[in-house]
């Protein structure tokens, strides 16, 4: 595999919350949740199933330590957009039915069923936390909580934590495990708005030739 299909993946890894194919942890496992953490999952999934527009920035880390950033867009049902900030040259944007990935430089273009990509969790019309993934872990941090989910019909070996702010209740972002280690997407500005253009959401170019899981 050469560095650059690597460097595509990670990218696509990091921003999907690691699409199935590229995770690697311990085979999913579930918890009993107490009840205060199954109030903490409640809130989750309240706030989650409450941020139907919103914008603002988003840095990711990778395993080896490289960062980039650009701007991110999420209209739910189903439609999202993550523009990489140059030099990069990375699209991502889900219409809804499809996430394609782009080369906006190379003007070439990858597409994945929604449905195929966690990223799916954050964009279904009834957020589910409940449905198709276990909550393994409940975590309290000093400025919220995270939750640790996994594939809870066990297709998939890997998990997947969410980071919350509580006061004011916040999605700050997610770690993933791949196999060359833990990519880390951090949220900055997240903000509600209203009337998006629905342009950010168009898929970016035709399909490229090859159509399938990242």
């Amino acid at each position: 595999m050469t560095q650059t299909h690597t460097d595509r993946r990670l990218l696509l890894a990091g921003l999907l919350a690691a699409p199935a194919a590229a995770l690697l942890a311990s085979p999913a496992l579930a918890a009993t949740l107490s009840a205060a953490d199954k109030a903490l999952v409640n809130k989750a999934t309240a706030y989650l199933q409450s941020l139907n527009s919103a914008k603002g920035r988003f840095i990711q880390t990778d395993p080896r330590g490289v960062e980039v950033q650009g701007d991110f867009y999420l209209q739910r049902p189903g439609k999202a957009r993550f523009a990489y900030d140059a030099p990069a040259s990375k699209l991502l944007v889900s219409d809804g039915r499809f996430v394609s990935e782009a080369d906006t430089r190379l003007k070439t273009v990858n597409r994945y069923p929604l449905g195929q990509t966690p990223l799916a969790l954050f964009l279904a019309q009834d957020v589910r936390l409940d449905k198709g993934v276990v909550v393994t872990r409940v975590s309290r941090l000093n400025n919220g909580f995270a939750l640790t989910v996994e594939d809870g019909r066990k297709q998939t070996r890997g998990s997947l934590t969410l980071n919350f702010a509580d006061s004011p209740m916040s999605l700050l972002g997610w770690v993933i495990n791949t196999v060359q280690g833990p990519t880390r997407v951090r949220l900055v500005g997240l903000e509600r708005v209203s009337g998006l253009d629905p342009k950010l959401f168009a898929a970016p170019f035709p399909p490229a030739r090859r159509t399938g899981r990242p």
